[in-house]
């Protein structure tokens, strides 16, 4: 008798086992680092993106790079999808992360082939890595969140990578003015809602002009030109209902027989937006800010009364108005009263380039600030928005974590030479992963070195010799192209970046290491298989730039 055939995988669904899908899954992964690793540091090159409608991206930040592209091998989503966590945990150090997990992969894929068990070396990988981590906490320095010098060297740090780094000065002043006026004291530390630093971009000027305004920046006109466009001591009342006469909600019919029936029905909405507008006017304000519409009607008697009145504000927007003015959001027009107002020293309607737009500016305590970036150009001011946001991540971090690290590939090198002599303390096959790590460390500062025109293998050997003399500030100085002590030349990165760094980067390769076995279902006909995997897989050649 025959054993009967079991089909157990719908028609069409791959398999790939074993080595197979190991090897598969690392090369996809350390392809994705392969492809950030040229742009980490600041030496480091940028990538042009064009997406399928002609659109250009030109960028060096690694999270921005890997949402850009159309990754298809699941393991390599797998990377991006850390790139992402990292940029949305702490802002800066993506590109370290990726570049990392791969450097990881591939000392796996070296002992996976001298026959290490995956799981040997992922549990050496998992200890190493909180060691690591303790390593760093060791050698981190506490400083005072509110120290505005040292914060500009932290936020200079993360700018000199970029291609704003020509001006890093001047954006770190207003990167830190801007952290610092949203920092708010809960118990002994403090609490940085980003969310509250509104950026605003616009192109045609120099990044020079980039400016921090205590208040917010609304990409909106003045709705009737005969509304003044500049209001001082401004008393501002924040609306989240319509100045409009509302359509009923349900069917209804008016019958009108004559022109006197129309023009009383007329004259009674005008009445009922009068009385809306009169119940402003008594509360005192002289600014209405509105998330809904405003009707002409309404307009014109905002505007007899002299109140400057915006349309069609969002509702972020408008959240962010209460925190920086110390107005209070009215849903009901008939409840409003002078309390409900906000207070700022100058509303103004300014152009700026083509458009016009309405400045709140001087609020008392604004706790909600806006960044207005300029930029030569609309790809230029795209980068600079980008570079603005890691530097407010990055100082961020500090304000919240206050303990920094000397920058510059520093940090691992050291930890590296620590993990190597801790490595030495543990038996068998988990002293081979240990080793492994430490190496995979030295890689953030030798593609540093790369990055520099420096020869990595030279870097190697003065970097680990500089490591014995206990100091953990050798790393490189990208700038003259050689090992140096970091610690006079203000390179500064928080602890929170690297801890994350080395988090998200072991958890995804030991994620990526575990995985044997590969079952990809079917995909529709229109979907041609990738030549770099089986189909289902959609290997590196989906990729779409």
């Amino acid at each position: 008798m025959t054993t009967p055939q079991i089909v157990l995988l719908k028609e069409g669904t791959t398999q790939t086992k074993g080595n197979d899908a190991q090897k598969n899954n690392i090369s996809a992964a350390k392809l994705i680092g392969e492809l950030v690793r040229t742009s980490l540091g600041p030496r480091g090159m940028d990538k042009m993106l064009v997406d399928t409608l002609g659109d250009v991206t030109i960028t060096n930040d690694g999270a921005t790079i890997l949402k850009e592209i159309d990754v298809q091998h699941p393991a390599a989503k797998m990377m991006v999808e850390i790139s992402k966590a990292t940029d949305t945990e702490v802002g800066d150090g993506t590109t370290s992360t990726v570049v990392l997990a791969g450097a990881l992969l591939e000392k796996a894929e070296e002992l996976i082939g001298k026959n290490v068990h995956p799981t040997v070396v992922v549990d050496g990988f998992k200890k190493a890595s909180e060691k690591a981590i303790a390593e760093l906490q060791q050698i981190g320095i506490k400083v005072d969140p509110l120290d505005k010098k040292l914060l500009k060297k932290i936020a200079v740090t993360t700018l000199s990578s970029k291609l704003v780094s020509s001006n890093s000065d001047e954006l770190a002043d207003i990167i830190v003015d801007a952290v610092l006026s949203v920092a708010e004291k809960v118990g002994d530390k403090y609490k940085v809602d980003i969310d509250n630093v509104k950026l605003e971009k616009k192109g045609s000027s120099s990044i020079k002009n980039t400016e921090l305004i205590h208040g917010i920046v609304l990409d909106k006109e003045v709705v009737h030109g005969g509304m003044p466009k500049r209001v001082e001591n401004a008393k501002i009342a924040l609306l989240n209902a319509p100045l409009e006469i509302e359509k009923t909600e349900f069917d209804a019919k008016i019958n009108i027989n004559s022109p006197d029936q129309m023009q009383i029905y007329i004259d009674e909405e005008n009445k009922m937006l009068k009385k809306l507008v009169d119940k402003i006017v008594a509360s005192g304000a002289n600014i209405v800010l509105c998330q809904k519409g405003i009707d002409d009607m309404a307009q014109y008697y905002l505007a007899k009364a002299n109140i400057l009145g915006v349309r069609r504000i969002k509702e972020s927007d408008l959240t962010k108005l209460a925190k920086a003015t110390g107005a209070r959001i009215v849903t009901n027009i008939n409840e409003l009263t002078d309390k409900d107002l906000g207070s700022a020293k100058l509303v103004e309607e300014r152009q700026v380039e083509a458009d016009k737009w309405v400045f709140i500016e001087g609020c008392k305590n604004p706790k909600a600030v806006s960044i207005l970036a300029r930029g030569g150009s609309q790809r230029v001011v795209d980068e600079v928005e980008r570079s603005i946001h890691d530097a407010l991540m990055a100082v961020k971090d500090v304000v919240e974590y206050p303990v920094i690290l000397v920058g510059g590939g520093a940090p691992e090198a050291r930890v590296a030479a620590k993990l190597r002599e801790w490595a030495n303390s543990l038996e068998g096959r988990p002293q081979l992963a240990a080793q492994k790590f430490a190496e995979g460390l030295e890689t953030i500062p030798l593609v540093l070195a790369e990055n520099a025109g420096m020869d990595p293998l030279d870097t190697q050997v003065q970097l680990r010799s500089k490591a014995t003399t206990g100091k953990a500030t050798f790393g490189i100085d990208v700038s003259n192209a050689r090992v140096a002590d970091l610690e006079s030349q203000n390179v500064i990165e928080p602890l929170a970046v690297k801890e994350q760094v080395v988090s998200a980067a072991t958890e995804a390769a030991c994620m990526i290491l575990r995985i044997d076995d590969v079952i990809a279902a079917s995909k529709s006909s229109s979907h041609a298989p990738s030549p770099a995997g089986p189909p289902g897989m959609g290997g590196m050649g989906g990729m779409d730039m």
